[in-house]
């Protein structure tokens, strides 16, 4: 915050994966992941960046556990994963890893993530309770909100 931090900086969220061979690395599972268009064996988790006119820095991030990883014991204490370490899923992190960020005070003016966060309506929501601008993709599936209404719609990309 101290190098970087300024009143107009973004918080910026990212979903990545890691291709992984084996099995024992910790949240390795055959998944999809779209950066080889295919479902590989890797690792996956929730980046947080921050980006001002002063630089870019990952500030946060969490690894993802896929839901049958968790139910291994075994494997979880192999792995060093802690037992009550629940499964969570990636919005569900990025909301934790911008709570951290939010509670340690970092300035940011705007919050901005790809379409596996914009597509979540509930970390939608809980950001725009938060108060601060956000700029989210949403895939064509996700509905979106109609003039601050209750009315809802499918997100089209106009030609």
């Amino acid at each position: 915050m101290e190098h970087l931090g300024v009143p107009e900086g973004v918080l910026v969220m990212a979903e990545t994966g890691f291709l992984k061979k084996g099995t024992h690395s910790a949240g390795v599972a055959r998944q999809d992941r779209g950066t080889v268009g295919r479902v590989e064996n890797c690792q996956s988790g929730v980046l947080l960046a921050y980006a001002s006119t002063r630089g870019q820095v990952v500030l946060d991030r969490e690894l993802s556990l896929p839901e049958v990883g968790t139910q291994e014991p075994s494997r979880c204490t192999e792995a060093h994963i802690p037992q009550d370490r629940p499964f969570a899923t990636q919005p569900a992190m990025a909301r934790r890893l911008l709570e951290r960020a939010f509670q340690a005070g970092m300035p940011a003016a705007w919050v901005t993530g790809d379409g596996v966060s914009g597509d979540h309506r509930r970390l939608r929501q809980w950001g725009e309770e938060q108060e601060r601008a956000s700029v989210l993709a949403v895939s064509g599936k996700a509905l979106v909100g109609v003039d601050g209404g209750p009315r809802q719609v499918k997100a089209v990309l106009a030609a």
